[in-house]
């Protein structure tokens, strides 16, 4: 479906890397120019000399709203429009919940929640008066179904998946669609990433990949995520679940909670084995 994106404008925050450069990657090879967006200034100038002239780079924090309103109406003034918005900046934070403080939670609900409600606060009104665009908000399987030691960064995927749905019913009478990915454990960089810098670090943190593994099964390469997810935006899927077994997970979840939850309790404990002793 080339020509259903042939021509079209699009913001990707988080497109350093991962997931947000695999999104960038695959809506550039349909044919649409893509705004870049990151934190990461040097990372983001590097990805877009690897994507190409159809790659128009910014350096951003998504924690800023008028930065991002300026990112999403630049892109509008340049493009004619704004066709896409791919809210995907995002951090985990992995650990015994009792363990966190105020401060490591608010860092998390303002990368992970206020910059889905800045980009869409800034593109859901050029959408409705352009009448039509698509919101794709980065969530997660994490909100769709319990994730131990992943408490905080699960509590701000169920506020994307909420916000998102329910935003989804308001949009369709402006012609705008909305959509939530709902991935499972994806091979990018954030499942190795430590401790935001400035934040004091807390007594264990489980390796995340290894964990995710254990909950989810081998973590599903960016590349293909990005090309299944672009195919759940073309079919206006309200909620992209990806791989198969997303689906499968969040569908036995629905029906039988009791089987996820027993799972969980053993993976949970496994991990736990893992915990240095003395850091508890």
């Amino acid at each position: 479906m080339k020509k259903y994106w042939e021509g079209k404008s699009a913001v990707v925050t988080g497109a350093a890397s991962g997931i947000g450069f695999a999104l960038a990657k695959a809506l550039i090879v349909r044919g649409v120019q893509v705004r870049v967006a990151d934190i990461d200034a040097d990372g983001i100038r590097q990805a877009a000399r690897v994507l190409g002239s159809n790659a128009h780079p910014v350096v951003v924090d998504v924690r800023d709203a008028s930065a991002v309103r300026d990112v999403v109406e630049s892109t509008a003034r340049e493009f004619g429009s704004i066709d896409f918005l791919f809210n995907n900046a995002g951090i985990i934070m992995s650990g015994e919940f009792h363990e966190f403080d105020t401060e490591h939670v608010d860092r998390i609900i303002d990368v992970n929640i206020r910059s889905v409600v800045n980009g869409i606060v800034a593109a859901y009104p050029l959408m409705i008066r352009q009448g039509g665009g698509h919101i794709v908000n980065t969530a997660s399987l994490a909100g769709l179904a319990p994730s131990p030691l992943l408490s905080s960064y699960a509590m701000t995927k169920h506020a994307v998946v909420g916000l998102t749905t329910s935003l989804r019913f308001e949009a369709a009478r402006y012609g705008v669609r909305v959509s939530a990915l709902c991935p499972a454990a994806v091979d990018t960089p954030l499942l190795d990433a430590g401790m935001p810098p400035d934040l004091h670090e807390v007594p264990w943190r489980p390796n995340v990949r290894r964990y995710l593994e254990r909950l989810a099964g081998t973590p599903f390469p960016p590349d293909k995520l990005a090309h299944a997810a672009l195919r759940g935006v073309e079919r206006n899927q309200a909620l992209i679940l990806v791989p198969a077994r997303a689906r499968l997970t969040a569908l036995i979840y629905r029906l039988a909670p009791g089987l996820v939850h027993t799972f969980g309790q053993h993976v949970l404990a496994a991990e736990r084995k893992e915990r240095p002793q003395g850091s508890c």
